[in-house]
């Protein structure tokens, strides 16, 4: 037992030490990440960067990655590693993202570039190899691209993967394996695998219709026909409308300036539409005519699709509406458990305390709104009250009106009294 514990623990260590890290950032040394990421100058005006855990996290520190700092902006960011080719071994991509600003529009992806790239000159039409990450755009764009470059062309997956569309930290995972196969992961779960020949349009097809094959000319495909023995009835035949019975000429229609006088239409009740015959099975039905396929003479097999020779750069080229999302935890390897196991490590460990913290924000944020509703409606009727209280004010000190002496009095005395 004890020999085979050995032989076990000294294969995991050969494993483990043929498994090779390309690049990781983590964004762990302050603004040191500026000495290792360089801005395009292509243009003058591409948004800026700042180093930052946003307004909610897991871990101050262990969170703080790039985030776009500027609404409707493009962005042009990259960062170098020594050149490598993945040829003969798996291909890993890994990253995570926030988008804590509620994103409408905008992207969250990564490009894999050739160590050639001319860093300071990256744009959005400069050649990579691979375009991995999620992309938003309103309500019908919510989806992981999954774009490879073969012979100068970039050719897009044939699949629809859904991204995540909330506000909190994901871990995206891409796999390519040197036996055509792909894997996508979203928090270190699958969501979608399958082959690179059949899921995008690398190659032609490898069959063909035969352009000599054509259908024979007796060949019924008519699963059903018109019952011969079916007849119309004599009495089917009703116009769709009819003259109003009801209707009557007005009495000061004059023909010689209105024209002749006509009843207006009105649909018929007696109208039973256009008549069909019946359907009934065909007897000579043969089935749906396959068209024969032959080998496609333009295809050729090619097993190194998944192969790119000279990876050496990692770029954010992007654009973004509203701002707000922060990249962090980039991995570049050929080992797929030493991927999952820092995507544990990092996104992982945060992810919990992340949610907790927001949920708190949240609900403080809730409890704000309803005292400072509390407040207003409390004001609004202290308001109220005000109001009522000066109507009633004025209409207690409003003098009363002098009243009316009635008629006949007098002060004097009359003469008889006298």
């Amino acid at each position: 037992m004890r020999i085979a514990a050995a032989v076990c623990f000294i294969y995991a260590l050969a494993f483990t030490a043929h498994a090779d890290v390309y690049f990781k950032e983590q964004f762990l040394d302050g603004d040191g990440w500026k000495s290792r990421w360089v801005e395009s100058k292509h243009k003058s005006d591409y948004g800026q960067w700042k180093l930052t855990s946003g307004k909610f996290y897991g871990d101050a520190e262990l969170d703080k990655g790039l985030q776009t700092s500027q609404d409707a902006r493009f962005y042009a960011l990259s960062s170098r590693f020594d050149s490598f080719s993945n040829e003969g071994k798996p291909l890993v991509i890994q990253f995570t993202v926030k988008h804590e600003q509620k994103i409408d529009c905008g992207g969250g992806y990564v490009k894999i570039f050739p160590a050639d790239l001319d860093q300071t000159n990256m744009h959005g039409e400069s050649q990579y190899y691979i375009m991995f990450g999620p992309d938003i755009c309103g309500y019908s764009t919510k989806k992981v691209h999954v774009i490879f470059n073969y012979k100068g062309q970039n050719h897009l997956i044939k699949k629809d993967i859904k991204c995540k569309d909330d506000e909190l930290t994901h871990l995206y995972t891409l796999i390519l394996r040197p036996d055509q196969t792909y894997e996508v992961k979203i928090d270190n779960e699958k969501v979608e695998s399958g082959s690179l020949e059949e899921d995008w349009d690398f190659l032609p097809s490898k069959k063909i219709k035969d352009p000599e094959a054509k259908k024979p000319e007796d060949w019924d495909d008519r699963a059903k026909i018109d019952d011969p023995e079916d007849t119309k009835p004599e009495d089917w035949d009703k116009p769709e409308n009819i003259p109003d019975p009801d209707a009557k000429k007005p009495d000061d229609w004059d023909e010689d300036m209105d024209g002749e006088w006509e009843p207006a239409m009105i649909p018929n009740p007696e109208y039973k539409g256009e008549w069909k015959p019946k359907q009934i099975d065909n007897p000579n039905y043969k089935g749906t005519w396959i068209h024969p396929e032959i080998d496609n003479p333009e295809y050729s097999p090619d097993d190194s699709i998944y192969k790119f020779d000279n990876i050496g750069v990692l770029g954010l080229d992007l654009w973004q509406v509203k701002t707000g999302t922060i990249f962090d935890n980039f991995l570049i390897t050929d080992d797929v458990e030493e991927a999952e196991q820092f995507g544990t490590e990092t996104w992982g460990a945060t992810k919990g305390p992340e949610k907790k913290m927001k949920d708190q924000q949240e609900e403080e944020e809730r409890k704000k709104r309803e005292e400072e509703e509390k407040s207003k409606k409390d004001d609004d009727n202290e308001e109220d009250e005000e109001d009522g209280d000066e109507a009633e004010d004025e209409e207690h000190t409003e003098e009363p009106p002098e009243e009316e002496e009635e008629e006949g009095e007098d002060d004097t005395l009359p003469k008889d009294e006298l």
